[in-house]
Protein backbone atom coordinates (compact mmCIF):
# COMPACT_ATOMS: atom_id res chain seq x y z
CA UNK A 1 0.00 0.00 0.00
CA UNK A 2 1.12 3.65 -0.95
CA UNK A 3 -0.20 6.91 1.09
CA UNK A 4 0.03 10.60 0.47
CA UNK A 5 -0.32 13.61 2.79
CA UNK A 6 -1.77 14.68 5.09
CA UNK A 7 -0.97 18.16 3.70
CA UNK A 8 -1.93 21.30 2.64
CA UNK A 9 -1.75 20.00 -0.72
CA UNK A 10 -4.57 17.34 -0.66
CA UNK A 11 -8.13 18.94 0.19
CA UNK A 12 -10.96 17.31 0.57
CA UNK A 13 -15.18 17.80 1.10
CA UNK A 14 -17.29 14.56 1.97
CA UNK A 15 -20.59 16.25 0.83
CA UNK A 16 -22.45 16.06 3.65
CA UNK A 17 -20.58 19.32 5.66
CA UNK A 18 -18.59 22.04 4.47
CA UNK A 19 -15.92 21.19 6.42
CA UNK A 20 -12.59 20.96 4.65
CA UNK A 21 -10.75 17.88 4.90
CA UNK A 22 -6.66 17.77 4.59
CA UNK A 23 -6.49 13.75 4.70
CA UNK A 24 -4.02 11.24 4.10
CA UNK A 25 -4.86 9.01 0.80
CA UNK A 26 -3.89 5.57 1.11
CA UNK A 27 -3.75 3.28 -2.11
CA UNK A 28 -3.36 0.30 -4.10
CA UNK A 29 -3.75 -0.89 -7.62
CA UNK A 30 -7.40 -2.06 -6.17
CA UNK A 31 -8.79 1.77 -5.10
CA UNK A 32 -7.91 4.18 -2.17
CA UNK A 33 -9.05 5.35 0.78
CA UNK A 34 -9.38 9.48 2.24
CA UNK A 35 -8.43 9.23 5.92
CA UNK A 36 -8.73 12.03 8.31
CA UNK A 37 -8.13 13.06 12.21
CA UNK A 38 -12.48 12.80 12.54
CA UNK A 39 -13.21 10.38 9.93
CA UNK A 40 -12.86 8.82 6.83
CA UNK A 41 -13.94 7.78 2.93
CA UNK A 42 -13.30 4.89 1.03
CA UNK A 43 -12.15 2.62 -0.07
CA UNK A 44 -13.45 3.40 -3.22
CA UNK A 45 -12.49 1.14 -6.89
CA UNK A 46 -10.58 4.10 -9.33
CA UNK A 47 -13.19 4.40 -11.79
CA UNK A 48 -15.40 5.83 -9.04
CA UNK A 49 -13.36 9.30 -9.60
CA UNK A 50 -14.88 11.75 -12.21
CA UNK A 51 -12.73 14.70 -13.46
CA UNK A 52 -14.14 17.73 -12.57
CA UNK A 53 -14.33 20.73 -14.99
CA UNK A 54 -13.50 24.02 -15.53
CA UNK A 55 -11.27 24.08 -12.45
CA UNK A 56 -8.76 26.37 -13.81
CA UNK A 57 -6.22 23.82 -14.16
CA UNK A 58 -6.24 22.35 -11.02
CA UNK A 59 -6.65 18.28 -10.62
CA UNK A 60 -9.96 18.19 -9.01
CA UNK A 61 -12.31 14.95 -8.73
CA UNK A 62 -16.05 14.15 -7.70
CA UNK A 63 -17.11 10.31 -6.60
CA UNK A 64 -19.65 8.94 -8.45
CA UNK A 65 -23.20 8.51 -7.06
CA UNK A 66 -21.83 11.05 -4.24
CA UNK A 67 -23.05 14.71 -4.80
CA UNK A 68 -20.40 17.75 -3.50
CA UNK A 69 -17.94 15.16 -2.55
CA UNK A 70 -14.52 16.92 -3.99
CA UNK A 71 -10.75 15.27 -4.04
CA UNK A 72 -8.42 18.35 -5.42
CA UNK A 73 -4.68 18.71 -5.30
CA UNK A 74 -2.87 22.28 -5.08
CA UNK A 75 -0.33 21.04 -6.41
CA UNK A 76 0.10 17.90 -8.84
CA UNK A 77 -0.28 14.49 -7.34
CA UNK A 78 2.47 11.85 -7.11
CA UNK A 79 3.65 9.83 -10.59
CA UNK A 80 2.33 6.45 -8.74
CA UNK A 81 -0.72 7.77 -7.41
CA UNK A 82 -1.51 9.87 -11.45
CA UNK A 83 -1.19 6.27 -12.98
CA UNK A 84 -4.38 5.26 -11.50
CA UNK A 85 -6.67 7.95 -12.35
CA UNK A 86 -9.15 7.69 -15.06
CA UNK A 87 -7.79 9.78 -17.89
CA UNK A 88 -10.23 12.88 -18.40
CA UNK A 89 -13.04 12.33 -20.82
CA UNK A 90 -12.54 14.59 -23.86
CA UNK A 91 -14.81 12.62 -26.24
CA UNK A 92 -17.32 9.94 -23.96
CA UNK A 93 -16.39 7.63 -21.48
CA UNK A 94 -16.78 4.25 -23.93
CA UNK A 95 -15.14 6.36 -26.72
CA UNK A 96 -11.89 7.14 -24.26
CA UNK A 97 -12.17 3.62 -22.98
CA UNK A 98 -11.55 2.32 -26.32
CA UNK A 99 -9.76 5.14 -28.13
CA UNK A 100 -11.01 7.96 -30.57
CA UNK A 101 -9.96 6.18 -33.76
CA UNK A 102 -11.35 2.72 -32.75
CA UNK A 103 -14.61 4.51 -32.30
CA UNK A 104 -14.27 5.94 -35.71
CA UNK A 105 -14.18 2.64 -37.04
CA UNK A 106 -16.68 0.90 -35.02
CA UNK A 107 -19.09 4.23 -35.36
CA UNK A 108 -17.99 3.64 -39.43
CA UNK A 109 -19.06 0.01 -39.07
CA UNK A 110 -22.51 0.59 -37.51
CA UNK A 111 -23.28 3.43 -39.85
CA UNK A 112 -22.56 1.24 -43.16
CA UNK A 113 -24.92 -1.63 -41.56
CA UNK A 114 -27.43 1.10 -40.82
CA UNK A 115 -27.39 2.04 -44.77
CA UNK A 116 -27.24 -1.39 -46.10
CA UNK A 117 -30.72 -2.08 -43.95
CA UNK A 118 -32.26 1.18 -44.97
CA UNK A 119 -31.44 0.22 -48.61
CA UNK A 120 -32.54 -3.14 -48.61
CA UNK A 121 -34.73 -3.72 -45.98
CA UNK A 122 -38.09 -2.13 -48.01
CA UNK A 123 -36.89 -4.77 -50.64
CA UNK A 124 -37.61 -7.26 -48.36
CA UNK A 125 -40.78 -5.98 -47.09
CA UNK A 126 -42.69 -4.88 -49.71
CA UNK A 127 -42.99 -8.44 -51.07
CA UNK A 128 -44.76 -9.70 -47.52
CA UNK A 129 -47.36 -6.69 -48.03
CA UNK A 130 -50.78 -8.36 -48.70
CA UNK A 131 -51.88 -7.25 -52.12
CA UNK A 132 -55.43 -6.26 -51.04
CA UNK A 133 -53.77 -4.01 -48.68
CA UNK A 134 -52.05 -2.29 -51.72
CA UNK A 135 -54.80 -2.69 -53.85
CA UNK A 136 -56.52 -0.19 -51.55
CA UNK A 137 -53.49 1.94 -51.20
CA UNK A 138 -53.68 2.10 -55.15
CA UNK A 139 -57.32 2.91 -55.40
CA UNK A 140 -57.20 5.64 -52.77
CA UNK A 141 -54.20 7.43 -54.76
CA UNK A 142 -56.78 7.12 -57.99
CA UNK A 143 -59.27 8.77 -56.06
CA UNK A 144 -57.24 11.96 -55.62
CA UNK A 145 -57.39 12.22 -59.49
CA UNK A 146 -61.12 12.61 -58.93
CA UNK A 147 -63.15 13.27 -62.26
CA UNK A 148 -59.38 14.20 -64.49
CA UNK A 149 -59.42 10.16 -65.76
CA UNK A 150 -59.90 10.74 -69.36
CA UNK A 151 -61.69 7.68 -71.19
CA UNK A 152 -63.43 7.11 -74.19
CA UNK A 153 -64.32 3.55 -75.15
CA UNK A 154 -62.32 3.86 -77.68
CA UNK A 155 -59.50 5.12 -76.12
CA UNK A 156 -60.12 1.89 -73.67
CA UNK A 157 -60.56 -0.65 -75.95
CA UNK A 158 -56.55 0.69 -77.18
CA UNK A 159 -55.29 0.82 -73.77
CA UNK A 160 -56.61 -2.82 -73.24
CA UNK A 161 -54.69 -3.88 -76.52
CA UNK A 162 -51.33 -2.52 -75.61
CA UNK A 163 -52.26 -4.60 -71.79
CA UNK A 164 -52.73 -7.44 -73.32
CA UNK A 165 -49.38 -6.90 -75.61
CA UNK A 166 -47.18 -5.65 -73.54
CA UNK A 167 -48.41 -6.95 -69.74
CA UNK A 168 -50.52 -9.93 -70.04
CA UNK A 169 -48.83 -11.66 -67.27
CA UNK A 170 -48.82 -8.90 -64.81
CA UNK A 171 -51.50 -8.51 -62.77
CA UNK A 172 -53.04 -4.40 -64.01
CA UNK A 173 -55.90 -3.62 -62.97
CA UNK A 174 -56.12 -0.29 -64.91
CA UNK A 175 -54.23 2.05 -67.08
CA UNK A 176 -55.76 5.55 -67.38
CA UNK A 177 -55.28 8.35 -69.22
CA UNK A 178 -54.52 11.36 -66.67
CA UNK A 179 -55.81 15.22 -68.32
CA UNK A 180 -52.41 16.56 -66.60
CA UNK A 181 -49.26 18.90 -68.40
CA UNK A 182 -46.43 16.73 -67.85
CA UNK A 183 -44.55 14.43 -69.93
CA UNK A 184 -44.41 11.60 -67.47
CA UNK A 185 -46.12 8.19 -66.99
CA UNK A 186 -45.94 6.52 -63.33
CA UNK A 187 -47.27 3.53 -61.47
CA UNK A 188 -48.97 3.42 -58.20
CA UNK A 189 -49.72 0.44 -56.11
CA UNK A 190 -52.12 -1.98 -56.52
CA UNK A 191 -51.46 -2.23 -60.24
CA UNK A 192 -52.05 1.37 -61.53
CA UNK A 193 -50.34 2.67 -64.36
CA UNK A 194 -51.24 6.71 -65.11
CA UNK A 195 -50.26 8.04 -68.65
CA UNK A 196 -50.04 12.03 -68.29
CA UNK A 197 -51.82 13.34 -71.40
CA UNK A 198 -48.65 15.96 -72.03
CA UNK A 199 -46.45 12.75 -72.93
CA UNK A 200 -49.05 11.53 -75.31
CA UNK A 201 -49.23 15.05 -76.82
CA UNK A 202 -45.62 14.94 -77.28
CA UNK A 203 -45.45 11.61 -78.52
CA UNK A 204 -44.51 11.30 -82.19
CA UNK A 205 -45.90 7.49 -82.20
CA UNK A 206 -47.83 5.18 -80.39
CA UNK A 207 -44.59 2.93 -80.34
CA UNK A 208 -43.01 5.94 -78.19
CA UNK A 209 -45.24 5.53 -75.25
CA UNK A 210 -46.39 1.76 -75.70
CA UNK A 211 -41.94 1.59 -74.89
CA UNK A 212 -42.84 4.06 -71.60
CA UNK A 213 -45.95 1.95 -70.50
CA UNK A 214 -44.19 -1.47 -70.73
CA UNK A 215 -41.30 0.56 -68.47
CA UNK A 216 -44.13 1.61 -65.51
CA UNK A 217 -45.39 -2.77 -65.90
CA UNK A 218 -41.88 -3.64 -65.26
CA UNK A 219 -42.22 -1.08 -62.42
CA UNK A 220 -45.77 -3.17 -61.65
CA UNK A 221 -44.95 -6.59 -61.84
CA UNK A 222 -41.85 -6.12 -59.28
CA UNK A 223 -43.62 -4.09 -57.23
CA UNK A 224 -41.27 -1.18 -57.00
CA UNK A 225 -43.79 1.61 -56.25
CA UNK A 226 -44.35 0.20 -53.02
CA UNK A 227 -40.99 -0.57 -52.33
CA UNK A 228 -40.15 3.22 -52.78
CA UNK A 229 -42.94 4.16 -50.51
CA UNK A 230 -41.72 1.99 -47.81
CA UNK A 231 -38.16 3.18 -48.51
CA UNK A 232 -38.51 6.77 -49.14
CA UNK A 233 -41.63 8.19 -47.33
CA UNK A 234 -43.21 5.39 -44.92
CA UNK A 235 -46.41 3.79 -45.56
CA UNK A 236 -47.91 6.04 -42.81
CA UNK A 237 -46.77 9.44 -44.04
CA UNK A 238 -48.03 7.67 -47.66
CA UNK A 239 -51.65 7.16 -46.29
CA UNK A 240 -51.91 10.82 -44.61
CA UNK A 241 -50.15 12.66 -48.02
CA UNK A 242 -52.89 11.74 -50.31
CA UNK A 243 -55.79 13.44 -49.56
CA UNK A 244 -58.08 14.60 -52.52
CA UNK A 245 -55.26 17.58 -53.63
CA UNK A 246 -54.55 16.06 -56.70
CA UNK A 247 -51.35 18.49 -56.93
CA UNK A 248 -50.39 17.20 -53.57
CA UNK A 249 -50.42 13.49 -54.80
CA UNK A 250 -48.67 14.37 -58.16
CA UNK A 251 -45.90 16.25 -55.66
CA UNK A 252 -45.89 12.76 -53.64
CA UNK A 253 -45.41 10.55 -56.97
CA UNK A 254 -42.36 12.50 -58.17
CA UNK A 255 -40.67 12.87 -54.83
CA UNK A 256 -40.59 8.99 -55.00
CA UNK A 257 -37.44 7.64 -56.29
CA UNK A 258 -36.69 4.12 -57.84
CA UNK A 259 -33.55 2.48 -57.18
CA UNK A 260 -31.05 2.24 -60.48
CA UNK A 261 -31.44 -1.64 -60.03
CA UNK A 262 -35.38 -1.25 -60.48
CA UNK A 263 -34.86 1.39 -63.16
CA UNK A 264 -32.72 -0.66 -65.12
CA UNK A 265 -34.78 -3.65 -64.50
CA UNK A 266 -38.09 -1.97 -65.71
CA UNK A 267 -36.05 -0.96 -68.66
CA UNK A 268 -34.81 -4.54 -69.28
CA UNK A 269 -38.76 -5.62 -68.65
CA UNK A 270 -39.65 -2.72 -71.20
CA UNK A 271 -37.23 -4.39 -74.28
CA UNK A 272 -38.32 -7.60 -73.53
CA UNK A 273 -42.19 -6.57 -73.64
CA UNK A 274 -41.26 -5.05 -76.90
CA UNK A 275 -39.47 -7.71 -78.75
CA UNK A 276 -42.52 -9.93 -77.64
CA UNK A 277 -44.68 -8.05 -79.37
CA UNK A 278 -42.76 -7.15 -82.59
CA UNK A 279 -42.98 -3.31 -81.56
CA UNK A 280 -39.63 -1.46 -82.53
CA UNK A 281 -37.73 -0.28 -79.65
CA UNK A 282 -36.51 3.12 -81.86
CA UNK A 283 -39.32 5.01 -80.76
CA UNK A 284 -38.64 4.62 -77.02
CA UNK A 285 -35.15 5.22 -77.26
CA UNK A 286 -35.91 8.58 -79.08
CA UNK A 287 -38.05 9.33 -76.31
CA UNK A 288 -35.10 9.06 -74.03
CA UNK A 289 -33.28 11.24 -76.63
CA UNK A 290 -35.92 13.98 -75.66
CA UNK A 291 -35.63 13.43 -71.81
CA UNK A 292 -31.35 14.13 -72.37
CA UNK A 293 -32.23 17.84 -73.74
CA UNK A 294 -35.24 18.48 -71.71
CA UNK A 295 -32.74 17.86 -68.92
CA UNK A 296 -29.87 20.03 -70.56
CA UNK A 297 -27.94 17.52 -72.20
CA UNK A 298 -25.93 14.52 -71.83
CA UNK A 299 -23.08 16.42 -70.09
CA UNK A 300 -25.51 18.59 -67.61
CA UNK A 301 -27.02 15.03 -66.87
CA UNK A 302 -23.70 12.80 -66.33
CA UNK A 303 -22.74 15.37 -63.92
CA UNK A 304 -25.73 15.15 -61.61
CA UNK A 305 -26.11 11.71 -62.28
CA UNK A 306 -24.70 10.29 -59.10
CA UNK A 307 -27.35 11.97 -57.20
CA UNK A 308 -29.93 10.73 -59.69
CA UNK A 309 -32.47 7.21 -59.26
CA UNK A 310 -32.58 6.89 -63.18
CA UNK A 311 -29.64 5.80 -64.59
CA UNK A 312 -28.61 8.66 -67.59
CA UNK A 313 -31.24 8.89 -70.43
CA UNK A 314 -28.57 8.82 -73.17
CA UNK A 315 -27.14 5.13 -71.92
CA UNK A 316 -31.01 4.23 -71.53
CA UNK A 317 -31.35 5.32 -75.70
CA UNK A 318 -28.13 3.01 -76.13
CA UNK A 319 -29.97 0.17 -74.68
CA UNK A 320 -32.81 0.82 -76.85
CA UNK A 321 -31.60 1.23 -79.59
CA UNK A 322 -28.82 -2.08 -79.50
CA UNK A 323 -32.05 -4.09 -78.69
CA UNK A 324 -33.27 -3.22 -82.60
CA UNK A 325 -32.42 -6.40 -84.59
CA UNK A 326 -31.38 -5.33 -88.35
CA UNK A 327 -33.49 -5.73 -90.68
CA UNK A 328 -36.55 -7.19 -88.77
CA UNK A 329 -39.92 -6.08 -89.71
CA UNK A 330 -41.70 -4.48 -86.74
CA UNK A 331 -45.01 -4.03 -86.48
CA UNK A 332 -47.08 -0.88 -85.03
CA UNK A 333 -48.23 -1.41 -81.92
CA UNK A 334 -51.87 0.26 -82.44
CA UNK A 335 -53.43 1.09 -85.84
CA UNK A 336 -53.88 4.92 -86.64
CA UNK A 337 -57.40 4.57 -85.43
CA UNK A 338 -56.25 3.53 -82.27
CA UNK A 339 -53.81 6.07 -81.72
CA UNK A 340 -55.65 8.72 -82.61
CA UNK A 341 -58.59 7.45 -80.03
CA UNK A 342 -55.79 7.81 -77.44
CA UNK A 343 -54.69 11.15 -78.40
CA UNK A 344 -58.07 12.29 -78.59
CA UNK A 345 -59.29 10.84 -75.65
CA UNK A 346 -59.38 13.56 -73.06
CA UNK A 347 -60.91 16.09 -75.96
CA UNK A 348 -63.80 13.85 -76.59
CA UNK A 349 -64.65 12.97 -73.16
CA UNK A 350 -66.96 15.30 -72.06
CA UNK A 351 -67.04 14.60 -68.30
CA UNK A 352 -63.27 15.25 -67.85
CA UNK A 353 -62.15 17.94 -65.05
CA UNK A 354 -59.49 20.18 -66.95
CA UNK A 355 -56.14 20.05 -66.16
CA UNK A 356 -54.93 21.29 -62.45
CA UNK A 357 -52.82 24.54 -62.28
CA UNK A 358 -50.36 23.67 -59.56
CA UNK A 359 -47.34 24.95 -61.18
CA UNK A 360 -46.00 22.15 -63.64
Amino acid sequence: MTHLGPDERIWHYDGASATRHHPRIDWTADGFTLRWDTGSSGPHGWSALVPVDGTGGRAVYGLRGQSGWRLGFTGAPPESFVAHLPLPARYGRWIDRIGLWRAIGLFGAIASVVVVLALKAPGWIAPHIPRSWEDRLGDAMIGDFGGRLCETPQSAAAIEKLRRELGDDVPIRRIGIANVNMVNAVALPGGHILLFRKLIDEADSPDEVAGVLAHEIGHVRNRDTLTALVRQLGLSVILGGFNGQVGGTINGLLSMSYSREAEKAADDYSIAALRAANVSPLPTAAFFAKLTKLSGGETVERSTSWMASHPVSAERAKAFRDSARKGQAYAPSLTRAEWQAIVNACRDDKDVAPPPSFGF
